[in-house]
């Protein structure tokens, strides 16, 4: 593994750094304040990003997107981890899942949607079923050439900003030594499709401006062509690019971290208390070389994994063990950035205290903490037939 950035990497880094810092953090305070992104806020920062050759930079180069690998995309992640979660998800990148599609779904999502003309979202959390895809209610039913859609789905990220969902549903049942489990299927439906609804979700203490909703789909009918992938492997379809999701989380979380390290440091560099800096103080300059040791870590283990995804090895164990470490790292990161600035970490002209709130639901979404140290563990059993 070499982690030294190419020439063209750097000028990859560099540019997302500008981009961020020029078109994104001025607007962080209107974001947290109005609780969404203004319509034409959005348009123009997305206009502006697909300019600099940002917008969808984790796509396909031939079908007009940026044709970064998991190494170099998991850097431009690093640099949007500095900002508000709600605003570089806008300019971030379509779902990797969409890679999946074929034949007339090229034209139809694929293209549009690197291009920045349409937005999709995926739905695979249900009330009932959380982190257990197994165990969806939501299901979809062959019809002649039709599939028939009925349950719910929630918790489903800016889909009030998109066009259409990426749906995981369940269309069979199959009998295994643990009892009977659902087979999945992915499927595209556009949000104008009749029966399907999308209603307010919950209000999250995380990423303000980035909303969930509920979808309901009641009898919602849609062609066989919006099958994403082959009937029945929808765990194909998501195990083969959700690696890239938990990748993006870990790289964000490297990011944000770098910002509040960066601030506590500072702070700790000019802020005096009893006649001198307090940085000099053993409290604070232990909590400063805990922060950039943990880390400097998290960023090694998501740099790994992403090094070997983009050669050719990816490791689902190496995944999870950079979400994990730099999830539970960024929380003590940025808790320890307002302990050292003491009661003004906590007040709303710092941006410590969002990214404090922000970083909780990272140990949560795209697998929570516990499903990534059972893949560890899974990982490290096997050898032995476990």
């Amino acid at each position: 593994m070499n982690f030294e950035l190419t020439e063209e990497q750097q000028a990859i880094v560099a540019t997302t750094r500008s981009f961020v810092e020029r078109e994104l953090m001025p607007h962080e305070e209107t974001v947290e304040k109005l609780g969404h992104i203004p319509k034409e806020l959005e348009e123009d920062v997305r206009k502006k990003s697909i300019a600099a050759g940002i917008y969808a930079c984790n796509m396909p180069s031939e079908y007009g997107g940026g044709g970064l690998d998991s190494f170099d995309t998991t850097l431009v992640d690093r640099e949007f981890g500095a900002t508000s979660y709600a605003l570089h998800y806008i300019v971030a990148r379509p779902s990797n899942i969409l890679r999946a599609c074929t034949g007339d779904q090229i034209q139809e999502y694929l293209i549009p949607t690197i291009a920045g003309d349409r937005v999709d979202c995926l739905a695979m959390s249900e009330p009932d079923a959380g982190s257990d895809m197994r165990g969806m209610k939501c299901s979809a039913v062959r019809d002649g050439d039709d599939w028939v859609i009925n349950g719910t789905k929630h918790f489903i990220s800016h889909a009030d900003m998109a066009d259409y969902v990426i749906l995981f549903a369940a269309t069979a049942e199959e009998q295994t030594s643990k009892g009977p489990k659902k087979k999945i299927t992915g499927f595209l439906v556009d949000f104008d499709t009749p029966g399907c609804e999308r209603v307010a979700g919950y209000k999250c203490v995380s990423n303000a401006g980035y909303h969930n909703l509920i979808i309901n789909f009641d009898n919602c009918r849609i062609p066989n062509s919006k099958v994403l992938g082959e009937v029945h492997g929808g765990f194909d379809v998501a195990n083969t690019w959700l690696g890239a999701t938990r990748l993006q989380v870990a790289a964000v979380c490297v990011g944000r971290a770098r910002r509040a390290l960066h601030l506590a440091t500072e702070w700790a560099a000019t802020r005096e208390q009893f006649g001198q800096q307090i940085g000099k103080f053993q409290g604070v300059s232990f909590k400063l070389a805990d922060m950039k040791t943990q880390l400097d870590a998290a960023e090694l283990l998501t740099l790994r994994a992403a090094w070997n995804d983009a050669n050719g090895r990816f490791d689902d164990s190496e995944i999870a063990m950079a979400k994990v470490f730099s999830t539970e790292m960024c929380q003590f990161v940025t808790d320890e950035a307002i302990q050292i600035f003491g009661g003004m970490g906590l007040m709303d002209e710092l941006p410590l205290e969002r990214m404090w709130r922000d970083t909780r639901v990272d140990r949560i979404w795209d697998g929570t903490s516990e499903i990534q140290r059972h893949i560890i563990s899974r990982g490290l059993l096997r050898e032995f037939g476990g």
